[in-house]
Formats: structure tokens, sequence, C-alpha cells
């Protein structure tokens, strides 16, 4: 399947997305995130999802200057709607693969871009790779998803750091921090970034999937709901065939061949 906005590529099981307006650093417009959104509608036999960026940036935020969104992203009821009926979408999506996902972050991830590298499992930055919530420079509020997300993943103090000085956190400080995986340098980003994406995609999927899962549950859940959740989990893994040839593998002492089924 071709698209307009990004690029679709599924190799080895490794769907890699990337998103292709460079001469815009890849903001993106609604076209782009509903094209994303389609995109994870046909992964075929991928088992691992990787998104990164054209040239120069991973993806510079909303397009504010593409044809059609200006009066929709400016503010107001426009933008409500531009974030339901687009950005929002996408960005649960994302959280619902079943899928394991890396993002490899190249020059700016700002305002919903920021929000789309962080939702991954993996965020690997390069050295060049920084984070911005420019939203307060605007006069607006953070979006996509981004104010629950960066409260769970640095705390309140650093998220309101992020959101309200509205100042670029590099690549470095972001894994010293914990924002992200790791950051690397630039000329090893992707292949970094395909390597832990094949390793992800050899894995045994339907677990991988059970423990996105169960992450996202916990965030919002007590400890006994948490403790049920992984019971049903480990029931739903232990069904596979995966878990039979882990359990093989481990008797017969060799490295176990993880089909996603």
């Amino acid at each position: 399947m071709k698209f307009e906005n990004i690029k679709l590529d599924i190799t080895d099981q490794v769907a890699t997305i990337t998103l292709n307006r460079p001469d815009r650093l890849n903001a993106c417009s609604l076209d782009m995130a509903d094209d994303v959104n389609l995109a994870l509608d046909h992964l075929g036999d991928a088992r691992a999802v990787l998104i990164t960026g054209e040239g120069r940036a991973f993806c510079a935020g909303a397009d504010l200057q593409a044809k059609g969104d200006a009066s929709a992203l400016s503010g107001g009821q426009g933008s409500y709607a531009a974030l339901n009926q687009h950005y929002n979408p996408l960005m649960l999506k994302l959280a619902k693969l079943d899928i394991p996902t890396v993002t490899a972050v190249n020059g700016a991830a700002a305002g919903v871009g920021c929000s789309i590298a962080l939702a991954s499992d993996f965020a690997i930055a390069g050295k060049s790779g920084y984070f911005l919530q420019a939203f307060v420079n605007i006069g607006l509020v953070p979006d996509g998803g981004a104010s629950w997300m960066l409260a769970r993943l640095v705390g309140k103090a650093r998220a309101t750091e992020m959101m309200m000085l509205g100042e670029k956190i590099s690549g470095e400080k972001a894994a010293d921090w914990g924002l992200i995986y790791k950051c690397v340098d630039d000329a090893t980003l992707m292949d970094e970034a395909r390597a832990l994406a094949m390793r992800l995609a050899g894995g045994p999927t339907v677990a991988l999937g059970v423990m996105r899962r169960n992450l996202a549950a916990a965030l919002e859940s007590d400890y006994a709901s948490a403790l049920l959740g992984e019971a049903e989990g480990q029931r739903i893994a232990g069904d596979s065939n995966d878990a039979r040839e882990g359990a093989i593998a481990f008797l017969k002492k060799r490295k176990a061949e993880f089909k996603g089924e």
C-alpha cells in the first residue's frame, strides 16, 4: 500500500513507518496522522513496528501551514475537532497494538511528534535528537496524550518543566531522565533501532502483546487488579504455541524459535 505522507515497508516481519515530509521536518498534518493510522491497519505479517522520520527530523509537531490544517489547529473548536478526529485515534491505536513498537528519533520530536516518539515501547534517540513540548510558547497546552505520558515517564516535576518552560530536552538528557530507552550516535541510530525491532519481532509476540496491555492497565489499576490481569495474561500466553516452544527449548537447552503464535 502506498501513502502520500509516509512510507511503509514490511521486511523480516518488521513494519517500518517513515514519516515522509522532510521539507516540513515531517510536521504532522491531519493527512499524515490519517496515513499513519491507516498504515497500522495494514501491517501484514509484521511482528514489530519501527517508526522514524525522513531527513533531519523525526516530527516537528502538528503542521499549522498544511493546506486545510491551519484553521483546525490554531486553537478553539477547530483544535478540539482535529485532535478527536485525527490525532487522538492515532495515539489510541498505537497504544492498543498487539505487537511491540520502537521509535528512532532523529532530530526534533516536538509537539505531537514528541507524543508519537514516546508512545513506543522503546524510544531510541540519536545525539542530535531532542524532545520538545513547545505548546506554551504559542499559548496552547500539550496534547497527543503528553499530559498523561510525561508524568508517568519522568514524574510531575520534570513533566512540569517540559510542559511549562517549553525547552528542548536533548537525547542524552532524555535517556538520563528515563524518558527514553537510550541515546546513541546518529550514525548508528537506525542500525540499533532496526536490530532491536528485529529482536522483538523474533520474540514471543503473544506474550509481548499481553505485556503491553498489562503495563498500560497497571498504570491505572490497584495491586490486586494488576495481579488478576497478570494471571489472565499468563493464561493467554501459556496457551500459545510460543510458550510450548519455549518450554521444549528450555528442557532441550536450545534457543527457542518463536513464531508469534
